[in-house]
């Protein structure tokens, strides 16, 4: 089977939030043929010159193990993880792909993504979005000692927090439009994607919409889970537990 996740946000300071992902990683994803990870897998990833942290090591040593037992690993930048590059990838054994990418199973097409693209309704962020993503910007940013980069991305996530206090549901979600230009520009008549943190099946003009979930398994009740498509084609929504979901 092939699985998909994105949105973990995985951090130090967070250890239930790793135990989830480890068993996930441990008792589900080694059984997958393929592990597709749809971005914001890391809370921030702050440049490949990170990877000696012993919370990073323990994530890729991870990721390693599962590519070595024979899982496929893929990964789509999100939008805190975008800095993620040749380092981090050869060290996890997985492969980059853009931020678009086309699926072929059971004669669908499936296109993967991890949302944030398609937020454009919110344009503040989309301007902020296009400013990080120029390679001159990243390569300026990575030239800075990682200490200096960290406490900039923090200060970056806290002014997030509080954007997202004055923002409504309607301008963080994804906008029709924006997704009917990539079913159109990829011929796909099903999506993947996560960013929004508000896991649905969107059923529109014979396409599917599969959105996934973020993880909070301190949270009362448990969030998180992941997507699957079966041997026999079948795309199931799993819950955390590993029970299905409509």
């Amino acid at each position: 089977m092939i699985l998909f996740i994105s949105d973990l946000h995985l951090q130090a300071d967070r250890p239930a939030l790793t135990e989830a992902f480890l068993r996930f990683v441990h008792e589900r994803a080694v059984a997958a043929r393929q592990l597709y990870l749809l971005g914001d897998l890391f809370e921030y990833w702050a440049g490949d010159d990170d990877l000696a942290d012993p919370f990073h090591q323990q994530i890729v040593a991870a990721l390693r193990g599962l590519a070595e037992a024979g899982t496929e690993l893929f990964w789509i930048a999100g939008n805190r993880d975008f800095l993620v590059g040749a380092a981090f990838a050869a060290a996890a054994r997985l492969t980059l792909l853009p931020e678009t990418w086309v699926i072929e199973d059971h004669g669908r097409r499936i296109v993967l993504v991890h949302g944030d693209a398609q937020c454009t309704d919110d344009v503040k962020y989309m301007a902020f979005r296009a400013q990080v993503r120029e390679p001159a910007w990243q390569q300026q940013f990575l030239a800075m000692p990682l200490a200096q980069r960290k406490q900039i991305i923090a200060g970056l996530r806290e002014n997030s927090r509080k954007d997202q206090g004055d923002k409504s549901y309607e301008i963080m979600d994804v906008t029709p439009a924006a997704i009917a230009q990539v079913f159109a520009g990829t011929g796909a008549t099903v999506m993947i994607h996560g960013h929004t943190h508000r896991p649905a099946l969107h059923a529109a003009d014979g396409r599917l919409r599969y959105v996934l979930p973020d993880w909070e398994p301190e949270a009362v009740p448990p969030r998180g889970g992941w997507i699957a498509i079966g041997d026999d084609g079948a795309i199931t929504r799993h819950a955390l537990d590993g029970s299905r979901l409509p």
